[in-house]
């Protein structure tokens, strides 16, 4: 079974002033929030089930998926109350209950990237890793950071930003269920700090190396380009009629 978290809770500082109340995976983008358009990529390659993880303006999120406006899948919002870090968001909306073989695709409300997560959650279904991340190159990632890969594929470690080509993290994950069970009882937890560095150390983590279109709209420039990024791209979606 694969279910989706999308991490939407976030203050978006650098565009929040292009985006008066509305939180940033909410902007409007071809005429419907970006994070709608998130949930229809993933809806398109056969996900069905998405938990959003909110935050910051909740209630707006959670008012336009009242409405449930991709057909065919069921979206629920999970309200964290206090800031609880990227992986803390995540686990407030992960089912303790749910059984062994649930896989968590994990992305993020605020970034699109157009690759087929279908070979990445194999990766973990098969047993070939133990958890699995994207990797996207890119010819300058002094924004993001980079990832270290060893030959095999094995994630090895997070690098600080620095300019130069490199493969970053896209921000696309999964976790078996039986390893999420293992995660720090700590709040804030985050992902790059202190999930994936002692995972790395103990676990095979696949870095699944993809060139895709990619966008996060945590910029006004690259906000500028969403509109543009989603027309050009609308085959990938489940899209209504434009």
């Amino acid at each position: 079974m694969n279910r989706v978290v999308i991490l939407a809770g976030g203050f978006g500082t650098r565009v929040q002033h292009l985006l008066p109340g509305v939180p940033k995976p909410m902007a409007p983008v071809g005429g419907r929030p970006f994070v709608e358009w998130v949930v229809r990529f993933f809806a398109a390659h056969g996900l069905r089930d998405f938990t959003l993880a909110t935050g910051y303006l909740a209630d707006v999120v959670a008012a336009h998926f009242a409405t449930q406006p991709v057909p065919g899948v069921r979206v629920a919002c999970r309200l964290e109350r206090t800031p609880l870090g990227t992986a803390g968001g995540f686990l407030h909306c992960v089912d303790p209950a749910a059984p062994d073989d649930t896989r968590w695709l994990v992305v993020n409300g605020d970034s699109l990237v157009f690759a087929d997560p279908r070979p990445l959650l194999a990766l973990v279904q098969s047993g070939a890793a133990d958890a699995a991340l994207l990797g996207l190159a890119l010819p300058d990632v002094s924004r993001y950071g980079s990832l270290d890969v060893a030959p095999d594929g094995r994630l090895r470690a997070f690098r600080e930003k620095q300019p130069g080509a490199g493969t970053i993290n896209a921000g696309v994950y999964v976790f078996p269920q039986r390893l999420v069970r293992t995660f720090s009882a700590a709040r804030p937890l985050s992902f790059e700090l202190d999930v994936f560095p002692p995972l790395a150390a103990s676990h095979r983590v696949a870095v699944l190396p993809v060139a895709a279109p990619f966008l996060d709209i945590g910029t006004p420039a690259t906000l500028a380009a969403a509109e543009d990024f989603i027309a050009t791209h609308r085959e990938h979606l489940q899209a209504p009629p434009p």
